[in-house]
């Protein structure tokens, strides 16, 4: 018998670092403001997760998608989007897309390991898992990416896709997709605002 957590997962799982994705968000929303001048909406978060699910090459419609949002007490509200409280908005509720069902969970490292050790755990147990065949991941380069990087690199039995802001500085052997585009999809910005 194993000594790991065993959590009853879906085929496909997305990892989500809430202050990676509060830093993105902020970030392009007060850039793109200024850039096209005129005020951007907030995110509906299941625009935002359809968007990045057909990224990674979800299709169909009767898929189950697992997403789980990592976050410390600074990041424990989504910024720029509705809903917005990780705890109380945002645990253990789903909701039908066109593609399947897609369920959250939050998940608060409350000072006993550090969000990013907390991301790192998680990881571990989504790659261990029988059940998970696509792995999602939006984690925060900047502060453990390395480590992310490495282990995504051992990953050989699953489809892995990792949502990042810049190329990778080194050669993976997974794919990656810019976090960007769903981004700015989300906020209302069109292609043609940008020529």
């Amino acid at each position: 018998m194993s000594d790991k957590p065993q959590i009853k997962l879906s085929e496909a799982v997305v990892l989500i670092d809430a202050a990676f994705l509060n830093f993105v968000i902020t970030d392009m929303k007060g850039y793109f403001e200024k850039t096209l001048q005129r005020p951007l909406q907030d995110i509906d978060l299941s625009t935002l997760v359809t968007f990045l699910t057909l990224d990674a090459g979800i299709s169909g419609e009767n898929n189950e998608v697992q997403f789980f949002f990592i976050y410390d007490q600074e990041s424990g509200r989504l910024q720029n989007c509705y809903p917005a409280d990780l705890q109380n908005e945002l645990n253990g509720v789903a909701f039908q897309s066109p593609y399947g069902e897609y369920s959250f969970a939050s998940v608060p490292s409350e000072g006993m390991v550090s969000r990013g050790d907390l991301f790192m755990d998680l990881l571990a147990i989504v790659a261990d898992s029988a059940d998970v065949k696509k792995m999602m991941v939006i984690s925060y380069n900047e502060e453990y990416g390395h480590k992310v990087t490495n282990f995504l690199n051992e990953v050989k039995e699953k489809e892995v896709i990792q949502f990042r802001m810049d190329e990778p500085e080194s050669v993976i052997e997974y794919k990656w997709d810019m976090l960007a585009f769903p981004i700015m999809q989300a906020l209302g910005i069109k292609a043609e605002e940008l020529q």
